[in-house]
């Protein structure tokens, strides 16, 4: 397949800095120039697209994209809210279409397709070109993602004030691709129970900064509300309710949705620790299950993890993982494998029984139980992914090279997983978890906590390469933002995650500011203000970032103006 290409256009852009007044797009593209003429769009505005058999979600993307232009109607994040553009309207150029086209000698494939192929082999580049003189735009790219993903910054460009849909910054020349492939957010869905439609928003809200992995840990020890039909007793006996189950109807809604908006699914289901809800259906399977106190086997209540000693429970975690993997069409599978506890297993007669009479060690024991469940994986096309400890305290010999490891505990922690040299996907707790600084759930406990809020400014100050030689930087996929929802449900879902979650979107999609100047966050406030108006407009619950008098007057109240 051809790759995009702008290498002919860096030269063009390397020098520029970012303009003043480019203030709604997130992620800021790689390369752009804008001008200083208005331009309006056209009453009876048309979007055209010059593909052959174009799938069917290129086209619902380009019907979604005209409802947003025609009913996102954000004023200009200044005092009047435009109301002081009306001059430069008056004799202003009408753009009336946008053109999409792909590449020459391009493979048409729907946008779900090319958003599910391995991280290597996904292209999302695209190049977005807006005259000045009222003649039409131009989309080209060498994928129907990579059209998508500029259609998004296509919606961006535009605010409307007095019935009018206009920029003041027209000509626009956008060659834009991400830095990193892997753009993610994770949301756990078993402390709580998510409906589907909060998902569909959540996912919805993914695309519009271009964030292209929705990382799914669906059950854990709380609660398992994931339906598998070769297992049906999981949900029976471990959802919530009946009500809190996601069905195989349900499964599929999301899988296409999220396809069909740009975004893999990567599940998660976590082994052997956190998994003490599959006790509630096979409790001869769980070690220390519901055991106390709970905070000398478990991270948090309950406790309780898989017997890997016992050969039944291997092969039952090996058939498990299958079973859902097959269903996924993503290249991806997440198997977990953080906070294992080691107390849960001495003090369980059954698995410490077995260590002391084969001589055997929980690592060796791990490492088998590891090497099952993933050769699995590996059979059915799937990369496994694993959180850190797998490899740094557990340091498995089972884990094959192409496994992908998840940083959580530290940001330190990159440098000592790519000496082992796995790729990695960047998810420190210390600048991108969501829940921290929540306060602390539990009970008798009223002077703890979960750590300090992470404000949007501080995770995007991350470096995701720092510490690293250069060797060990092209290991780095990328990253992602994550909220565990120990206090967070459908009701306190978006304000929690939005707008902080753009802060990685942009940090892995650009990098830097056009031109290669490092990003910054006073520069990049503004742009923040304005996307979460924008997705204000569009029906989401996004948490103010300042007073709006400071939203009126960029950087009137930066803490040196």
């Amino acid at each position: 397949m051809a790759r995009f290409n702008v290498s002919g256009l860096l030269v063009l852009f390397v020098a520029l800095v970012l303009p003043s007044g480019a203030l709604a797009l997130w992620p800021i593209p790689r390369n752009l120039t804008t001008g200083t003429s208005a331009l309006k769009l056209d009453t009876n505005f048309t979007i055209s697209v010059n593909v052959s058999d174009s799938p069917s979600d290129l086209v619902d993307a380009v019907n979604q994209t005209k409802q947003y232009l025609e009913n996102d109607r954000l004023g200009r994040l200044v005092v009047g809210r435009g109301a002081n553009d009306t001059a430069a309207l008056s004799g202003a150029k009408t753009i009336s279409g946008l053109t999409l086209s792909l590449e020459e000698n391009t493979t048409v494939n729907s946008i779900a397709y090319e958003a599910r192929l391995k991280l290597e082999d996904r292209v999302e580049g695209y190049r977005l070109t807006i005259p000045n003189d009222g003649s039409d735009a131009t989309l080209v790219a060498n994928t129907t993602l990579g059209l998508y993903r500029g259609l998004t910054t296509f919606s961006q460009i535009w605010y409307w004030y007095g019935g009018e849909t206009y920029t003041l910054e027209a000509p626009f020349e956008i060659a834009d691709l991400p830095a990193y492939p892997y753009r993610g957010l994770g949301l756990d869905t078993s402390r709580h129970y998510f409906p589907v439609d909060s998902i569909l928003r959540t996912l919805d809200a993914m695309s519009w900064v271009k964030i292209n992995t929705f990382h799914w840990h669906v059950t854990d020890s709380q609660s398992w509300p994931l339906y598998v039909v070769e297992y049906p007793d999981l949900a029976q006996y471990g959802a919530y309710s009946a009500q809190q189950v996601y069905s195989e109807q349900d499964i599929q809604n999301i899988l296409s949705y999220a396809g069909a908006h740009g975004i893999d699914v990567l599940l998660e289901i976590d082994t052997p620790g956190h998994s003490g809800s599959i006790g509630s259906a096979y409790p001869d399977y769980i070690a220390c299950m519901y055991e106390t106190p709970w905070s000398s086997y478990a991270g948090e209540p309950p406790a309780g993890q898989l017997r890997m000693t016992v050969p039944e429970v291997v092969n039952f975690t090996t058939s498990l993982l299958s079973s859902v993997a097959k269903t996924m069409p993503s290249s991806y599978f997440s198997t977990g494998g953080d906070e294992i506890n080691s107390a849960c297993y001495l003090d369980d007669p059954i698995t410490s029984t077995y260590l002391n009479t084969t001589n055997t060690t929980l690592n060796g024991v791990l490492d088998t139980f590891t090497n099952s469940t993933h050769s699995a994986l590996v059979g059915l096309g799937k990369t496994p992914v694993v959180w850190e400890e797998m490899v740094l305290e557990w340091n498995l010999t089972s884990l094959s090279n192409e496994t992908i490891v998840m940083t959580w505990i530290s940001s330190q922690d990159a440098a000592a997983i790519a000496d082992k040299g796995f790729r990695i996907v960047q998810a420190p707790s210390n600048y991108f978890y969501l829940d921290e600084g929540q306060g602390s759930w539990v009970g008798g406990d009223p002077f703890g906590g979960s750590g300090t809020f992470i404000t949007w400014q501080y995770a995007y100050t991350y470096d995701p390469l720092a510490n690293l030689t250069e060797s060990q930087q092209a290991l780095v996929l990328g990253g992602q933002q994550i909220l565990w929802a120990e206090q967070s449900a459908a009701q306190n879902l978006e304000p929690t995650v939005w707008p902080r979650a753009a802060a990685s979107a942009e940090i892995f999609w650009s990098a830097t500011q056009p031109g290669g100047i490092p990003l910054n966050g006073t520069e990049a406030l503004p742009r923040l203000q304005d996307l979460r108006y924008r997705m204000v407009q569009r029906g989401l619950n996004a948490i103010p970032l300042q007073p709006e008098w400071c939203s009126l007057r960029p950087h009137a109240c930066d803490q040196y103006s």
